[in-house]
């Protein structure tokens, strides 16, 4: 019983925050795109204004995730120095030039009854994003959800809190000095799980929630969540390298699909090769993957081409997020679509081959979130793909799909126009 009157301040800390988000939902939702363009701008200079305070918070953070032996990736993951400031100011701009979604009308056509029906572009109202480690998210939800015409609510993790403090803080400034609430953004102080568990449940004010973090959290929002959820479990990225595939090309984009970043959900974890490609590309690819320090785990016949750790069933199926690829030799492209669809995670796929027909079979076939021809699962972001930013890569099939950007976060309504016809039955 002990615990009973904390737990009850965090319920009603966290009914308060919904109602807050639900009330400036109406407002924001409404607001013209100079004004959400005036807010970013102003989060951009505040950004800019803190770089001191942002950079000695981020260090305190820092230092935590050293202490607590955290593991080198997601230390890099959690810096944030000059450098990466730029970045967030670069993508609030970037979020700021981009068409504003809201209010766009389109496919209107004439009824026989003489009525007009057509579809507007509207926000979602109240998004709650949970995420994990990277400061910069909180800026990227918080530009998009404004830019989208919603309000959210933010809950970073333990890992950076202070970061995301200094942050808020700047976005809060950058709302006021539009003269738009100061709610319409709400990053959580606190660190409680208990405060996950609550917002979870707030059906009645939030309207999607968006977790963006490791499995096990997404599976905890997934099961737990009364509030329909944007996610991706696992990014289990495969390139197929096709018979018909230029081999220089084809260990290029292996190479950059695995090595351009490790601990992001569109590296490469498993690479499918065609037997009748094996022989002259794998053994110069490998060479170029042991070089950059990555530890490869093949198949029996990837094992008679070179040298390597034998695979198991359970690599097929595993998000290494570190310096591990699995390798497996196939007879032809069916087999490698079947392996994928079994296997993958529906996130991105990649086929390389110059064959026109086989491009097009396998960007049939494979179903996933992002089917690439002849480019590196690395470009499966938001930002390549012009969106500005992303809230996170979705793998469901309902509403969005791939990178959530600024459409992602917008519905649509029919909107129909009369001249008073009424209807008779």
């Amino acid at each position: 019983m002990k615990d009973e009157p904390l737990k009850n301040d965090i319920a009603s800390y966290i009914a308060a925050v919904g109602r807050n988000a639900r009330e400036s939902s109406r407002i924001i939702g409404s607001a013209t795109s100079a004004s959400k363009s005036e807010a970013l701008k102003q989060i951009a200079a505040a950004v800019d204004g803190a770089r001191a305070a942002i950079r000695e918070e981020n260090a305190k953070d820092m230092a935590a995730a050293e202490h607590n032996g955290i593991d080198q990736p997601l230390i890099d993951r959690l810096l944030l120095d000059d450098k990466g400031i730029d970045q967030m100011i670069e993508g609030i701009l970037q979020v700021d030039a981009l068409k504003d979604p809201v209010g766009e009308m389109s496919d209107f056509s004439y009824r026989p009854t003489g009525i007009q029906i057509g579809k507007m572009r509207v926000p979602l109202g109240v998004i709650a994003m949970i995420y994990e480690s990277r400061p910069n998210v909180t800026v990227d939800a918080a530009s998009l959800s404004l830019k989208s015409g919603n309000a959210c609510i933010l809950r970073g993790g333990s890992e950076a809190f202070h970061s995301n403090q200094a942050i808020a803080a700047c976005v809060t400034q950058g709302l006021v000095a539009a003269e738009l609430p100061a709610t319409t953004v709400q990053l959580l102080n606190t660190t409680d799980r208990a405060a996950v568990g609550e917002l979870l449940k707030m059906h009645e004010y939030v309207d999607v929630i968006v977790p963006r973090g490791g499995k096990g959290l997404i599976e905890r929002i997934s099961s737990e969540s009364r509030i329909p959820v944007i996610k991706h479990l696992d990014g289990i990225c495969h390139v197929y390298i096709d018979s018909d595939a230029d081999p220089e090309m084809a260990i290029s984009i292996a190479f950059n699909s695995k090595v351009e970043k490790l601990a992001v959900c569109n590296a490469l974890e498993t690479l499918l090769i065609h037997a009748d490609a094996a022989q002259c590309v794998l053994a110069p690819l490998a060479a170029q993957l042991s070089d950059a320090g990555i530890e490869l785990r093949g198949c029996e016949r990837a094992q008679g081409i070179v040298a390597m750790n034998p695979a198991t069933e359970a690599d097929w199926g595993e998000e290494y997020l570190g310096p591990i690829l699995s390798i497996r030799i196939v007879d032809d492209m069916p087999q490698a679509i079947a392996h994928i669809n079994d296997y993958g995670s529906q996130h991105t796929d990649v086929i390389v081959t110059e064959n026109y027909t086989k491009s097009r079979a396998f960007i049939t076939q494979v179903d996933s979130a992002s089917v690439m021809v002849n480019a590196s699962t690395q470009f499966a972001d938001g930002f390549e793909y012009g969106l500005g930013a992303e809230v996170g890569i979705s793998t469901d099939k309902i509403h969005a799909r791939g990178p959530v950007g600024l459409e992602g976060l917008t519905s649509q309504k029919y909107v129909v126009l009369g001249h008073g016809e009424i209807r008779h039955r």
